[in-house]
This record gives structure tokens, C-alpha cells and sequence, in this order.
């Protein structure tokens, strides 16, 4: 390749749009951990399957739920690596730029560790086991909304759901959460059957357990004997919902 060659080949990489890659972590551990290994030496390989050309300028967008303002980095793509070339994912390595972005980076992991209420929020992970989608997608999105009015935004929800009983004690075996708001009637096992298995066989005595449903009288018994905290009959307003919450949870 002439030098003149090696000129307009730099010129067309110094022109090329930035791309913006959003990675979401699965918590603050996670995004720490990327730092110590990773993102603190300078550079970081993110896994994506579009084709992104070496020396094109990225912008990374680094969040994971409870952080209140994402972090932005700037950086460029030294590498790459196709998924049928080589085991693992396919992605490309980002070497990021020297600057203020860089420190800044180190600034805000080190209030994460700290817990700082100015960068992250609370977080609470809520369990919905509904088999009507449109009622769990009424709960969650009342949860969301309700933060900042409700409760100052010093919080999040973050939400996993299941259409069965079934589905729900699997859940619950693997994973930890901070309320559960549970139908009494659900597919293959009903909601007391649920909430009974949760407070012995699971051993979650002191997980806060809402159980909702239209059944009246007999469903709330039914609710309230195997174990739950709280019965909402429905249809139920998200007023309620939130108040429960809020009630149960500070």
C-alpha cells in the first residue's frame, strides 16, 4: 500500500460515525468486577454480532438497574472476533481513549462500591406470578412509575414473572427477591400451594408474600392460611399496590 493510500485509508477510519454500544449488567457486582478485570487496564472486549470495523470510535453505555445516570465512555475498536472463526462470542475489543473519560469512569465505580444514594438507587426484585400478562404488565409498570412519586426515586424495581405455580417455586429456589405478589389461581399449581412451599419447603419465612385475586372470601382464607402477608381482592387499583409495597418493604 502507497503512503497516499495509507492517508485516505486513515482519513475514511477518522470519519467514520461513532457507534454507541449499551452493555446492561445484571447488577453493581457485575459492572465492579468488569472494572477490577477489565475496564480499569484500559479496554474491554463486548460481545455483539454486528460487524463493527477496527478503528471505528465507539461510545460505550455501561448501566445496570438502580444506576441513576449511566456512564458513557468513549473508545475504539482495536480488535474483533467472529463467533464461526473462533470459540466464543463474537464481539469486538475496545481500547478506550485517554482523558477525563477514563477517570471519570474510576470516580463513579468507586461511588457504586461506596453505595452512594446520589448514584445508585435502592433496589428491590419483585416476583409477579400471574397467568393473566396484562394484569403483570399493570403491576410492574404501577411499580415503576410510582419511584420518584411514591417513594423520593431512592428506588428500583427490578421484576421477574411466571404464568405458573410451577414455574414460580423453580424461581424462587434459585433466585432471592424482596416481595412476591402471587394470584391465587394459577395453571399446574395454585397460588396457596406456592406460597405454603415458600414459607416451609423454601424456608422464605420472612419474604413479604401479596396474593391477589377475585375468588372473594374463600380465596383470601385460602391466601392468608398458607402463609401470605397480605390479600388485595381484585380487580385491585395500583394505589393499592404501591401502598402494600411501600408498607411491607420500609
Amino acid at each position: 500500500m502507497s503512503e497516499s493510500d495509507t492517508d485516505a485509508d486513515e482519513k475514511r477510519r477518522d470519519n467514520r460515525e461513532a457507534v454507541t454500544l449499551c452493555v446492561e449488567y445484571e447488577g453493581a457486582d457485575d459492572l465492579i468486577g468488569d472494572f477490577t478485570e477489565n475496564l480499569s487496564s484500559g479496554g474491554t472486549f463486548v460481545a455483539t454480532h454486528r460487524d463493527i470495523p477496527i478503528g471505528t470510535r465507539i461510545q460505550l453505555v455501561l448501566s445496570f438497574p438502580g444506576l441513576l445516570q449511566p456512564i458513557a465512555i468513549d473508545g475504539v475498536v482495536r480488535w474483533t472476533r467472529q463467533a464461526e472463526n473462533a470459540e466464543g462470542d463474537a464481539g469486538a475489543g475496545i481500547e478506550f481513549e485517554p482523558g477525563p473519560g477514563r477517570d471519570q469512569l474510576a470516580a463513579v465505580v468507586e461511588r457504586i462500591r461506596n453505595k452512594d444514594p446520589k448514584t445508585i438507587s435502592r433496589l428491590f426484585r419483585v416476583l409477579v406470578v400471574e397467568d393473566n400478562r396484562h394484569v403483570a404488565l399493570l403491576i410492574q409498570e404501577g411499580l415503576r412509575g410510582s419511584t420518584r412519586r411514591d417513594f423520593g426515586g431512592g428506588v428500583s424495581f427490578v421484576f421477574r414473572d411466571a404464568e405458573d405455580g410451577r414455574a414460580a417455586i423453580e424461581i424462587l429456589r434459585k433466585e432471592t427477591f424482596d416481595a412476591l405478589i402471587i394470584d391465587v389461581y394459577l395453571p399446574i399449581l395454585d397460588g396457596p400451594r406456592v406460597i405454603a412451599a415458600a414459607r416451609t419447603e423454601l424456608g422464605l419465612v420472612d419474604l413479604p408474600i401479596i396474593a391477589v385475586s377475585a375468588g372473594g372470601d374463600a380465596a383470601r382464607r385460602s391466601a392468608l392460611d398458607a402463609g401470605a402477608n397480605i390479600f388485595l381482592d381484585k380487580p385491585m387499583r395500583l394505589r393499592q399496590v404501591v401502598d402494600t409495597i411501600a408498607r411491607l418493604l420500609f
